[in-house]
């Protein structure tokens, strides 16, 4: 499993790519799947951990977030022929080296950071998975659609609900969270706000001047509890 090292896997908040790798890794390890995951140093899982990195390069000003993934991927790639197959879930620089990988590769496109990656894409031997039908490119072949899962466990279900609405996501235009300003107010409801902040204009100007701790409540990127 190569996962992405922006963040620590599993993830101490932020970290939807990291999430998604560490449940897949730690149901396949449930499963009995001899599993290597390729993470930061700082990684959480059952399954064998290697890595370079320490941390998440998000987390560190100092570490150039190209070079220690470039690091990253030169790892697995020496390793890769001990294993079976590599998923890979760390976007597109696994997929520049496809003559270098000595085990077959599948790929889960989280997303298209823009049509400039594509060729990293349309190049590349690797099998590819989307998360859903509606974010697949025209341009490529998938052999699956696979839905993020979610583990239950950490989920109760028989909470007492309340009336506000809440929205989690980085704060980016992508996300419509002032849309959610704007329908929260509509319905009278109040709405608590949770993610990253990606895009600092937007938030400075489409987002801030709307929280005042009472009607819009901005709790910054909160864990999984």
């Amino acid at each position: 499993m190569l996962g992405p090292i922006a963040w620590r896997t599993p993830p101490r908040h932020y970290g939807p790519w990291e999430r998604v790798t560490s449940l897949l890794t730690e149901g396949l390890v449930r499963r009995g799947v001899d599993v290597t995951l390729f993470a930061t140093a700082d990684s959480e899982t059952a399954a064998a951990l290697e890595f370079v990195a320490p941390h998440g390069y998000a987390e560190d000003p100092q570490m150039d977030g190209r070079v220690w993934e470039a690091l990253h991927v030169a790892r697995a790639m020496e390793r890769s022929a001990e294993f079976d197959i590599v998923h890979n879930q760390l976007d597109w620089l696994p997929l520049v080296f496809g003559a270098q990988w000595a085990a077959p590769m599948v790929t889960t496109i989280h997303g298209f950071s823009g049509d400039a990656i594509l060729p990293a894409y349309e190049r590349s031997a690797s099998a590819f998975v989307s998360i859903s039908d509606a974010d697949r490119s025209p341009g490529l072949d998938y052999v699956a659609t696979v839905h993020h899962g979610i583990d239950m466990v950490e989920l109760d279900s028989s909470a007492a609900t309340g009336d506000d609405l809440v929205v989690f996501g980085r704060i980016h235009p992508d996300k419509g969270i002032a849309d959610a300003i704007e329908i929260a107010a509509r319905a009278g409801r109040r709405l608590v706000i949770c993610g990253i902040v990606q895009d600092a204009a937007y938030f400075a100007q489409r987002i801030e001047p709307h929280i005042d701790g009472d009607r819009v409540v901005y709790r910054g990127s909160v864990g999984p509890a």
